[in-house]
């Protein structure tokens, strides 16, 4: 198979585990409350970080037949990742890490890796037509360490070696993981053994590529000045050696190595302030293979990793850290002028919308998120609000038998309340459906959230759902109001930020002011923009083409990375929305509608009056839902 041919970029074969990560900030691991869960392992880390810089890359490992195996598979997945080779191993559990951040340098570490799945790996899971069918095989030196995965390795390479494959290895050095610390001491980098020394020399000749830091070069060369080190393992290997220097940068060594470190050329990274150097060397070995296996030369190619792991130093995890090529060239486009990646807005946006994992080109949201207008309907029908949580689960049932009838196909959404609508979230939650959940307290002006501090509500919130936050806004309002409300978006636009949660920014002109000019609209969305505020979704009434083209204008202006607008409904008629659909038909940014009363309004005030039972309820509201589906589907061609 010709290398242009080749379906595959590079089989990344090692470590695959689950990061728990501390999220309280310079405390002992002693005292850690609560993890953030990551895709974590150096080779998962690496499969993962190639794949969002553009190649494609593969993971050829074992993970358990559990729910952290399924998370590592869906996470390599979601990021164009291949997984064919991702084993799930019926014995053993996937690999776990527990681990923390206690100042720059110190991270205590725990590997949880008894009998774990990715050290399962033996022989007979290499499969030569796997192997032949990339351009290249990138192993990490841990499973080197025990002879069933040392087998494995090596038959790859030698399947690479028949084939004309790229070798790499990053020697990954971790003593704990060879049996040479306690088993608790998972930070300790460098411990000298003359075995894993003598175990290293004996396969280096099998790569062309081989990276570690200093002290990792120390192992595999056996002495701890490291000219003298990587002399001894350039008598093993004709290897390019890309030996890291920490905040320097690193140098690359593709023959002979100087008795000097004045005679080497140093590729300098940029410095930015570090937050804990964990998870850089993993980042910089996927810039390094971008730049290698696209053959861009040893200065691009060191420009992409020392950059990457500068990223990565800046930032919490390892995995989710990681740039994406959009995000890793605007940086290089101005590396000097960032010298804080973490407090970089335009850094930071980019990070959060190329790294989303699901995409929406349209979305036929049904809308029953009402909590006021509902316990009016209680109220006049003379019935418990209690009921209504029982509604809004026959809602949901209507939803999704509208959905599968329609084929909607991962287009369909639901927004629905905590107040009345938690059962309905817990259902469908987990299900690729779209999910927004209101925050402001309903009908309030100037904002307020319904449960409190923005922080302390995502804190519990499902990664997946979507904040929707209403504002009722005008133009004209007093100064005071305006910076009121400004505020209180603006603090949950962070929120949103810091929590990873997508923000849905519903903006409607109030009723106290007739003033209704629908150019209002562009301005209220050019005054958020210039607060830096840039919701992942739009949520708007109908409006003419020629707003449609003027908002558009400056969505493109200000987030090309948008996901979009949903035309919301105001309880208005179907012909109504029927107009507005058309209206909007050929405005692209808007990706379809997120309508409540006008499908639901009618059929519950009669079943909350004992006027229609469960079943008629659920079929009128499922009528009510296709018509509009097919309203969107027909303005649209």
């Amino acid at each position: 198979m010709s290398t242009q041919q080749k379906r595959l970029d590079v089989i990344c074969i090692g470590r695959i585990a689950v990061d728990l990560y501390g999220q309280q900030i310079g405390s002992r691991l002693e005292d850690m409350t609560s993890f953030n869960k990551y895709l974590g392992g150096s080779s998962g880390n690496v499969a993962y970080g190639t794949a969002i810089q553009g190649l494609k890359s593969a993971m050829l490992a074992r993970v358990g037949d559990e729910h952290n195996g399924r998370f590592l598979r869906e996470a390599l997945q979601r990021v164009g990742c291949n997984t064919d080779g991702l084993i799930t191993d019926k014995n053993r559990l996937t690999a776990l890490v527990i681990l923390g951040i206690k100042d720059e340098e110190t991270f205590p570490l725990i590997f949880y890796r008894d009998n774990c799945a990715d050290m399962g790996l033996v022989p007979e899971d290499i499969q030569e037509e796997f192997i032949a069918s990339s351009r290249a095989v990138a192993v990490t030196g841990t499973h080197l360490s025990h002879p069933d995965t040392r087998a494995a390795v090596l038959k790859a390479l030698d399947i690479a070696r028949r084939h004309g494959l790229r070798t790499a290895l990053d020697i990954d050095y971790r003593p704990v993981l060879w049996g040479l610390t306690s088993l608790g001491d998972g930070e300790t980098r460098f411990i000298e053994s003359s075995e894993v020394t003598r175990q290293l020399q004996e396969v280096v000749h099998y790569f062309d590529l081989i990276v570690g830091t200093e002290e990792e070069f120390h192992i595999a060369g056996g002495s701890t000045d490291t000219l003298t080190a990587l002399k001894n393992v350039r008598q093993a290997s004709q290897a390019t050696l890309v030996c890291k220097r920490g905040p320097l940068g690193c140098v690359v060594f593709e023959g002979d190595i100087p008795d000097s470190w004045e005679q080497t050329r140093l590729h300098s990274g940029v410095r930015v302030e570090v937050l804990n150097v964990l998870g850089a060397g993993d980042a910089f070995m996927s810039g390094l293979l971008r730049g290698w296996l696209n053959d861009e030369g040893w200065e691009q190619a060191c420009r992409y990793a020392n950059a990457c792991g500068a990223l990565v130093v800046s930032r919490h995890g390892c995995a989710p850290a990681m740039p994406t090529k959009e995000e890793l060239d605007d940086f290089l486009s101005r590396e000097h002028e960032v010298k804080r990646p973490d407090l970089d807005a335009r850094l930071n946006h980019l990070h959060r919308v190329t790294t989303r994992t699901q995409q929406w080109p349209e979305l036929n949201v049904f809308a029953f998120d009402h909590r006021k207008q509902l316990a009016d309907m209680a109220r006049e029908a003379g019935v418990s609000e209690t009921r209504i949580p029982q509604l809004k689960l026959l809602l949901l049932q209507a939803a999704q038998e509208a959905a599968s009838e329609a084929g909607l196909n991962e287009k369909s959404g639901i927004l629905a309340d905590t107040t009345y609508g938690q059962k309905a979230l817990n259902a469908i939650t987990g299900q690729r459906w779209w999910i927004g959940r209101p925050i402001e307290l309903p009908g309030s002006r100037p904002l307020r959230l319904e449960h409190g501090n923005i922080g302390s509500q995502l804190v519990d919130w499902p990664a997946e759902h979507v904040v929707k936050c209403l504002v009722f806004y005008h133009p004209h309002d007093s100064a005071a109001l305006r910076k009121e409300q400004d505020e209180q978006v603006l603090d949950v636009w962070k929120g949103c930020n810091k929590s990873g949660h997508e923000l849905l920014l519903e903006v409607i002109l109030p009723e106290s002011n007739p003033d209704h000019q629908e150019s209002y609209y562009a301005d209220i969305l050019r005054h958020f923009y210039s607060l830096g505020i840039q919701p992942d979704w739009w949520k708007l009434p109908p409006l003419s083409a020629d707003s449609w083209q003027a908002i558009s204008a400056l969505i493109e202006e200000n987030d090309p990375h948008c996901r979009g607008i949903l035309l919301l409904g105001l309880d208005a008629p179907e012909e109504k929305l029927k107009a507005g659909f058309a209206a909007a038909a050929r405005a692209p940014w808007v990706k379809g509608f997120a309508v409540g009363r006008t499908i639901f309004g009618q059929p519950s005030r009669q079943w909350l009056k004992g006027e229609l039972d469960d079943q008629a309820l659920v079929e009128t509201v499922k009528g009510n839902y296709l018509r509009l589906i097919g309203y969107w589907r027909a303005a649209r061609g």
